[in-house]
């Protein structure tokens, strides 16, 4: 029997984010493996004219509670879901359900983000910062409380090449940000950002080191740890790999490259592509749950859940085997032929891109002006584009996590557990597992049927012809407009054509003296 699935068994839990990607398979995982708990808390709002209950079924109605539904039949009762909005420095909780959450709760997982890399930061800080100082007030306040599992990102200190698992101190106090957040207006917000972002890409980066700090200022006495995921990509294994439901990091590029969108990426091949798959964050988030609570630590720690210093993957590697799996399982309907290269920031590689990019977008939005349909393909473009340029940070550099916390829980586990629970990415196989990321992609997050792929095999065929036409044509085009205009191409052109002469006549010539 695993230790770390009885120990979840009767215990009450609350889960923050628990209708995002990593908050839904975490829940999975808990009614898989702990049938018998008590009731997990989720906190949500109403969301396009549902009901908090009609969201809930929403979400149990999916392909990944269908294993659940077989060991928990009875899950829809254990989900409690609570109004909230984090949105609001008071939570909007009712002092009914804040009296049942203070009295009740035993584990708080705190999942709740905006991971938005170009978000205002009036917005991510009451997200990522406010939120998470609010809830440790309220987790103060809960007697049967045993533990609190912050998760933050790997990428909070991604302005220091070695991540130590330590709270690195940021120059401005939290309190002082969340103060000035209430009374300075956006315009002066928008201007003092770069400066108190320093040398970090984004917002979602700096406001989540400064909710780290929140919790070694504010978590007091409570048994507090904090985990710390990469590029959190489709499931390894479980419930069954592949299982994907949103467009953030890797699977917004492997849609926009499938489709034909994204033809070029201003990338370092040798890069770390530290993707970690989602349940390997949950198991390990399980895992600390449990330990954190059954062995109370002296101090807060953190564990670093990452794959480049134990099993890296370069982001060359990753492209290459997306592509190849594009040639076996395409997707439907593609504007393009699939293809990426990963290229150098030069200005002829960025007119390149430009080219590539805009050329047939601005042809296509020209043919649905003719038939007259709206233009849209611009317009999408443009929003890849900026998407694109923000990850470009995180394609072009390597980091190195220590990961002396994670090695030891690892140690501390069981058989069982470890087999239960498994968190080793040491056993990842990295083409295998790209491969069904694709498949999840096309089968979970486009719903593309696989009875299509023939079809879209041939579709595949067909864009192939037009890119090797359109690029031909192309080159003549360039080059009879360059030999019009430049005695230098001319001149080149005749002595490309004498030597191939001179050389087809040199093995001629001793052909016919042979015969």
């Amino acid at each position: 029997m695993s230790s770390i699935a009885a120990f979840y068994g009767g215990k009450s839990i609350l889960i923050t984010g628990a209708t995002g990607f990593l908050g839904k398979v975490l829940m999975e995982k808990l009614f898989r493996t702990s049938p018998d708990l008590k009731v997990i808390y989720i906190l949500m709002r109403p969301k396009a004219g549902q009901t908090l209950q009609q969201r809930v079924v929403q979400i149990l109605n999916s392909k990944l509670f269908e294993k659940v539904k077989e060991v928990c039949p009875n899950v829809q009762e254990k989900i409690r879901a609570v109004y909230a909005d984090l949105n609001q420095n008071d939570l909007a909780i009712s002092n009914g359900d804040m009296q049942e959450l203070l009295s009740c709760t035993n584990i708080v997982f705190h999942c709740a983000a905006t991971v938005r890399f170009d978000d205002h930061l009036r917005h991510a800080v009451q997200l990522n910062v406010t939120a998470t100082q609010k809830l440790l007030l309220m987790a103060s306040q809960m007697p049967k409380l045993e533990a609190f599992i912050h998760i933050s990102t790997a990428f909070s200190n991604c302005n220091l090449k070695h991540i130590d698992e330590v709270i690195y101190p940021c120059p401005v106090e939290p309190k002082k940000i969340i103060d000035s957040m209430e009374w300075l207006d956006d315009a002066i917000i928008d201007e003092i950002t770069p400066k108190l972002i320093g040398d970090r890409p984004n917002t979602y980066t700096y406001t989540k080191a400064l909710g780290e700090m929140v919790v070694h200022q504010e978590g007091g006495n409570l048994n507090i740890a904090i985990v710390r995921p990469s590029i959190v990509g489709a499931t390894w294994q479980e419930p069954f790999p592949g299982w994907v439901d949103n467009v953030n990091g890797p699977s917004g590029l492997i849609i926009a490259t499938g489709k034909g969108f994204l033809r070029a990426l201003r990338a370092t091949p040798m890069a770390v592509a530290d993707v970690i798959p989602v349940d390997t964050v949950v198991n390990l988030t399980l895992a600390v749950g449990w330990y954190t609570a059954v062995h109370r630590p002296k101090s807060t720690l953190i564990y670093h859940c990452t794959s480049g210093n134990l099993n890296p993957c370069y982001w060359g590697k990753m492209g290459f085997q997306v592509l190849a799996t594009f040639e076996k399982i395409p997707f439907e309907r593609a504007f393009r032929r699939p293809h990426a290269d990963l290229t150098t920031n030069t200005i002829i590689t960025q007119y390149w891109n430009a080219v590539s990019h805009w050329a047939p977008a601005i042809i296509y939005d020209f043919y649905l002006r003719l038939t007259g349909r709206k233009p849209r393909m611009t317009k999408l473009m443009n929003r890849l584009l900026r998407t694109v340029s923000m990850l470009e940070y995180f394609v072009n550099r390597s980091w190195e996590w220590s990961t002396s916390n994670t090695e030891m829980l690892m140690s501390k586990l069981s058989p069982e557990d470890q087999r239960v629970f498994n968190f080793d990415v040491r056993q990842l196989n990295w083409l295998e597992y790209i491969e069904n990321y694709v498949l999840g992609v096309k089968k979970y997050l486009l719903k593309e049927d696989m009875a299509g792929v023939p079809e879209a095999k041939q579709h595949l065929k067909r864009l192939r012809n037009i890119h090797y036409l359109f690029n031909t044509a192309l080159f003549l085009i360039a080059w009879r407009l360059l030999m019009a205009r430049s005695q230098m191409a001319r001149n080149v052109w005749f002595f490309i054509v004498s030597f191939c002469y001179k050389f087809l006549s040199y093995f001629r010539v001793p052909s016919t003296l042979k015969v």
